[in-house]
């Protein structure tokens, strides 16, 4: 039993001791009180848990210690106790005290205590989801508020002088002014900001807050060039000290709009778009300003006057108290960059080195970084459609312009509501401004695949997918998501699900009421076709494909099942989603978005006008004629062909690391989980592919008596990236009932499967599944130079991103090899002595030195490369002439055999889609 305050449990001891015959019964059965349980009711005391907390956290502390002895230790007993009444304070909504008071009462820091957290959690119902969802959410928060104090300090080191003149009173060169501007931060923060990991609108925030406190300081204080920024203004009447009587709305709007000087610099300092901090200013920042109250004392506000009205906002969170920064506070700051994913940024290399180091990025440079770049791509885009895209909406039977532009502009008004009750009332222009630039890359994109479409099928009347409303719809919805995830960037990059306010992934999807599966269709297309995407965006795009395709798609109302119910229903119950037979077969394909939006009416490979007319969905079978079989659809055998790459992806990569040691098992696993995926699909409604990856992995090796336990399968779970324990603790078991997945094992998963998987018990197993042919994935570029075959030494790699930046933008110079040439085929050389140079480097220069064993021995050159010898053929039989450079000659070869692979490429991928066709 849990022990009991001193007074009472002593009470509770005589009793037991007078109720028995024998004194040392007595003393066995009494409940135990030494002096750590006497601690453990102090630390319940000191954070003014109730009684109902208090005994459950104790029987939580006893379970954990049976299952992990080291837990009981004295060493750990005190975090243990902390840990346990965290957990039970979140599942039984009693939280009494603020997450800070209890980091100070265990003696912890917040990293160690969520790295303890997750040790402790040894079975899988000891930390609930909720406590999941509210440690995730403290997590976020500590890293963007780390991120920011981080920036605000370096920040105010480039703003103020260290030693001000001596004109300048003792109270302004004091801490006091630093702390001032912090605390107002954090109060404005949490004051206009509901979502809590909006890294990019709370650095905006700290740059209005910087403004204004600048604006306010005397320039004896400043550094150059905010002293003349400051001087200038007030030469000029700025109010930089108000009276006390001035209308406070009045003057805060006077300021900010006859005086951008300063606001101008630092957003230049720091790659901010000057007119998204001038919009947070104005319909945030001013607001927040007249709505706490403060009053100017000697131009600044009081320091008491924030300081309470922080409290209050802090104790109302319970979470993290953020002025504990300012104090350099254990709690925050020990250990912190061990287990924070924050970047340091490293000192600059000399300028004498020869080659350019490729600089670390901190969170808000990233994510500055990013924003600069996809502003620069959208700079030449209009937010209406473009001439091109006009004659495309001309050349329509039916002219989609006036939906078109309807469309758009209703989704205006939706966005910028759900986008101001997610981050805040006051926050509704900040996604005015973000969607318009999700407009424009709309139109842009657009525009790239009628152009693509154009030159693949030779048409340009496309008529039934530009009055597709879904197509239009998932095509926006993407061009928003690319710039929400742009903006998105938080300070960990967690993959986690967050709280209900976050803006990521799949938010945009009930913003714009699309199913998932029709959002899917689009993806690859979009990519193909925007080549500016950054290579965060396109992981971000195939990770959005990803959770599609493992969960998403999956759930009740998706038209997925009803897909899959037609096809079933062509030929039979014998008819399958994607045949077995093509599992081994590379996927290659080139169907397009509008193969995807327009099947089963439409082939790729037929030409003519199958584009014009009215629009049908993949869920309208009527679209056929009775007379004729229904076609299959083109969108479900390809995303069937995706969900089994993916599945057998993420078994192998499990798999290794729990199985490595019965390889024999692997095919085995495979073939249950893609039979179940395939016959059982149901198994998959409202549940997670990984939960049937698990299910399948533990059944067989049940069948083979391997002894492998659903507690290793998780905790091997857990390690993989891009997971949710939700996955494994909150299982859907029948209609709004959920377990773990141990539950779902056994009254849901083996019930449905029991004869299948005691057939691999049998000596005549289930006929095996071929496995996937695994090719590079679409989205992802390698970042290593690749060698150009026939044993040459020059080397060949992706052209990395145009755009360059300051501090820290990986550009092509910063990533170039020693040497600091850079050839990009296909683009100017530069100057003739830089091609002289590289001529010379390649044919003429230094020999490589064969490695000898014999010191002494005089070293020897290697062999000159075949293509160093003047008049040899080369790889494809021709011959260059002689008064050509070696480098043009090899340059010209590899031009060839280029061409010739991407010919064979396209080759092959008309091979496929005719084998899909027949």
């Amino acid at each position: 039993m849990p022990p009991k305050p001193p007074r009472r449990a002593g009470s509770a001891a005589a009793k037991s001791q007078r109720a028995s015959p024998d004194g040392g019964s007595a003393a066995l059965a009494a409940p135990r009180l030494d002096i750590d349980e006497a601690d453990f009711v102090g630390l319940c005391d000191a954070l003014k848990v109730s009684e109902g907390v208090r005994e459950k956290a104790w029987k939580t502390y006893e379970s954990l210690s049976a299952a992990d002895g080291a837990l009981a230790s004295n060493k750990k007993k005190k975090e243990t106790w902390g840990v346990c009444i965290f957990i039970v304070a979140v599942d039984l909504d009693e939280i009494t005290f603020t997450f800070t008071e209890l980091l100070k009462s265990i003696g912890m820091n917040v990293c160690t205590f969520f790295q303890f957290l997750k040790e402790v959690d040894v079975n899988m119902d000891t930390v609930s989801t909720k406590v999941d969802s509210t440690v995730s959410r403290l997590k976020k928060k500590y890293d963007i508020l780390l991120a920011l104090y981080h920036k605000f300090e370096r920040t105010c080191g480039l703003i103020y002088l260290e030693q001000p003149s001596s004109e300048i009173s003792a109270e302004l060169k004091s801490v006091l002014v630093l702390k001032n501007y912090w605390i107002t931060f954090l109060l404005a923060k949490g004051k206009v900001l509901q979502v809590e990991d909006d890294l990019v609108i709370s650095f905006q925030l700290l740059l209005c807050v910087l403004d204004y406190f600048i604006k306010l300081s005397p320039p004896a204080m400043l550094k150059e060039p905010y002293k003349s920024a400051v001087t200038a203004v007030a030469v000029n009447g700025s109010a930089r000290t108000p009276r006390r009587g001035q209308n406070r709305s009045t003057r805060t709007s006077k300021q900010v709009d006859t005086d951008t000087k300063v606001i101008e610099i630092l957003c230049k300092e720091h790659d901010c778009n000057l007119d998204e901090v001038k919009n947070v200013y104005s319909t945030s920042f001013i607001p927040f300003l007249n709505s706490v109250g403060i009053v100017a004392s000697n131009g600044l506000p009081e320091v008491e006057v924030i300081l309470q009205q922080y409290e209050e906002l802090y104790l109302k969170n319970k979470d993290i108290d953020a002025r504990l920064f300012l104090d350099h506070d254990e709690t925050l700051q020990s250990d912190v960059m061990a287990c924070s994913q924050v970047d340091k940024i490293p000192l600059k290399p000399n300028s004498d080195e020869e080659h350019t180091l490729t600089l670390l990025q901190t969170p808000v440079r990233a994510a500055m970084n990013n924003i600069q770049q996809l502003s620069m791509i959208l700079n030449s885009a209009t937010d209406k459609p473009s001439e091109t895209l006009i004659k495309y909406f001309n050349n329509c039977t039916v002219n989609p312009t006036d939906s078109i532009l309807k469309r758009v502009e209703n989704f205006d008004h939706i966005f910028k509501k759900k986008f101001a009750e997610a981050v805040g009332q006051g926050c509704a222009e900040i996604g005015a401004q973000r969607y318009k630039l999700g407009v424009r890359l709309y139109y842009r994109v657009m525009e790239s695949m009628l152009k693509s479409e154009e030159e693949r099928l030779s048409v340009q009347n496309f008529s039934k997918l530009l009055n597709d409303n879904i197509f239009h719809t998932s095509l926006l919805a993407c061009a928003v998501e690319v710039v929400m995830a742009t903006y998105g960037r938080n300070a960990s990059q967690s993959d986690g699900t967050s709280a209900e306010t976050d803006l990521s992934f799949p938010w945009i999807l009930n913003v714009f009421d699309l199913k998932a599966f029709d959002f899917y269709k689009v993806i690859e297309s979009f990519i193909r076709v925007e080549p500016s995407l950054t290579r965060e965006m396109i992981k971000h795009l195939e990770r959005c494909e990803h959770r599609i395709m493992e969960s998403l798609a999956w759930q009740s109302g998706s038209p997925l099942f009803d897909l899959i119910k037609q096809s079933k229903e062509r030929e039979g119950q014998t008819e399958q989603p994607e045949p077995t037979s093509t599992l081994n077969l590379p996927l290659q394909h080139n169907h397009t978005a509008a193969d995807l939006y327009l099947s089963p009416v439409r082939s790729p490979k037929k030409k003519g006008p199958p584009l014009s007319g009215t629009s049908t969905s993949d869920a309208q079978p009527g679209a056929t004629p009775q007379t004729q079989k229904p076609q299959k659809s083109t969108s479900l055998s390809l995303f069937y062909k995706k969900v089994y790459l993916l599945a057998y992806l993420r078994l192998r990569t499990l798999f290794f690391r729990l199985l490595s040691d019965h390889p024999d098992l692997e095919p085995l696993i495979w073939t249950l989980f893609q039979h179940t995926l395939q016959n059982e699909y149901e198994l998959m409604r409202d549940r997670h592919l990984d939960q049937i990856m698990m299910c399948s992995m533990y059944g067989i090796c049940k069948v083979k008596n391997v002894d492998l336990r659903f507690k290793t399968i998780v905790s091997a779970y857990k390690e993989l990236p891009n997971t949710n324990q939700e996955t494994f603790k909150r299982v859907l078991i029948r209609e709004e009932q959920y377990d773990s997945i141990i539950v779902f094992y056994n009254l849901v998963f083996m019930q449905k499967l029991k004869t299948n998987i005691l057939q691999y018990a049998s000596n005549r197993p289930p006929t095996l599944s071929p496995i996937p042919h695994i090719p590079r994935s679409p989205y992802q570029f390698s970042n290593s130079p690749r060698r150009v075959p026939a044993g040459n030494n020059i080397y060949i790699s992706p052209l990395k991103s145009p755009y360059k930046f300051s501090d820290g933008f990986q550009s092509p110079t910063k990533m170039t090899p020693r040497s600091r040439i850079l050839v990009s085929i296909g683009e100017s050389f530069g100057t003739s002595e830089k091609f002289q140079k590289i001529n010379q480097m390649v044919c003429n220069s230094d020999y490589h030195l064969k490695r000898s064993a014999e010191v002494s021995a005089a070293p020897k050159p290697l062999k000159r490369l075949r293509f160093d010898i003047e008049g040899q053929d080369e790889a494809d039989g021709s011959k260059h002439l002689p008064q050509e450079s070696k480098f043009q000659q090899k340059l010209a070869e590899m031009t060839s055999t280029r061409t010739r692979m991407q010919k064979q490429k396209l080759n092959d991928g008309n091979d496929t889609s005719a084998s899909e066709e027949k």
